[in-house]
């Protein structure tokens, strides 16, 4: 009897009640003032209809209840934590419309709160991998401020502790300055400030900065591509972007070694590709090396921070660009930027 729990159901059993008894209390008495008899039949078929009105009526509606019932319990499974619990909802009928909606919002929150663990879990292990990354300069630059009290007669001495903590200062600052850019292009917070930008002139510029460094380590940078192409981009940040990865590659490679760069238009694309002849990288790591702080077991790179490559494929993909990596263990590596060509409509 729990259908009659609910007050409309109830009142609607009351109304027929007092609709069919009235109507059968109306017929007899026609039927005795008409017939001057009472019809036994009459009444008998009478209390027959009413009775499978009523039976109908009943089922229809502890159908409905147990429906609904059901309903509440998954919906408290739900709740409960059971992700997986669903209504019943493959018949036709607004009621098991309404439990398809119901459903949909359940697989919703679902995915807000897988991508909201997610989240809480990328955080934690981003706070875990910064902290790391910071530990190993500052513990050095205790232990060079510790040296330099105990050598601060000694010129040379404080002269090459004040080196090496300038170097980890720097590291520090990169960290940052890196951090600080990716969460900011995550966060939609940098809008690319895109123009017409001759590819030669940002390659010559980017060459020019690591001129030095290529000199120092007897590394050679070489250009390649027509003086007139052309990419719709935001100049100084596609620079950083290619920037990444020739760092990269000057660390990957030995003295006596060549970086290419490389820029050509193709029908549908223009690509700038980056070479290099250096140690390649690990068939175990790449389809790693886009994660932030990834460090393969098998880098001899030590000062790395992992967060270089990463960024490049931000920008990259801020530009509505793709980036592409193929390599050789021993045998150098090629990453590969495209952009999608202007079209005139």
């Amino acid at each position: 009897m729990n259908i009659f729990t609910n007050r409309d159901i109830k009142r609607l059993f009351i109304m027929l009640f007092c609709v069919i008894g009235a109507l059968i209390i109306l017929s007899q008495l026609y039927c005795w003032l008409a017939a001057d008899a009472f019809n036994v039949i009459f009444f008998l078929f009478s209390l027959l209809l009413a009775a499978g009105v009523f039976t109908g009526c009943y089922l229809y509606f502890h159908r409905q209840q147990q429906m609904i019932e059901n309903a509440i319990s998954q919906i408290s499974l739900f709740v409960s934590g059971d992700s997986s619990a669903r209504i019943e909802s493959d018949n036709e009928g607004s009621l098991y419309k309404l439990f398809h909606e119901i459903n949909t919002l359940a697989t919703t929150l679902n995915a807000h709160a897988v991508r909201e663990q997610n989240t809480k879990d990328f955080l934690r292990n981003t706070i875990s991998d910064i902290s790391h990354q910071l530990k190993t300069p500052l513990a050095a630059l205790v232990i060079y401020n510790s040296l330099l009290q105990d050598e601060c007669e000694d010129k040379m001495a404080v002269r090459n502790f004040a080196l090496k903590s300038e170097k980890e200062i720097e590291r520090i600052e990169t960290l940052v300055q890196n951090l600080l850019k990716i969460t900011r292009l995550d966060a939609g917070a940098i809008i690319m400030d895109k123009h017409i930008e001759n590819i030669s002139d940002m390659m010559n510029d980017l060459k020019a900065h690591f001129e030095i460094r290529a000199e120092q380590e007897n590394k050679e940078i070489i250009l390649s591509g027509r003086n007139n192409e052309t990419l719709l981009c935001d100049r100084d940040w596609l620079i950083e972007a290619v920037s990444n990865i020739v760092k990269n590659a000057l660390d990957h490679t030995d003295a006596n070694s060549q970086i290419y760069i490389e820029w050509n238009r193709l029908p549908s694309v223009t690509q700038i590709i980056i070479k290099d002849n250096g140690s390649g990288i690990h068939p175990e790591d790449i389809h790693h090396i886009f994660k932030r702080f990834y460090r393969s077991r098998f880098s001899k790179d030590t000062r790395g921070v992992g967060l270089g490559l990463p960024l490049s494929k931000a920008i990259v993909e801020a530009h509505d660009g793709s980036i592409a990596v193929d390599s050789v263990l021993d045998g150098g590596s090629t990453f590969v930027l495209s952009f999608l060509n202007l079209t005139k409509l």
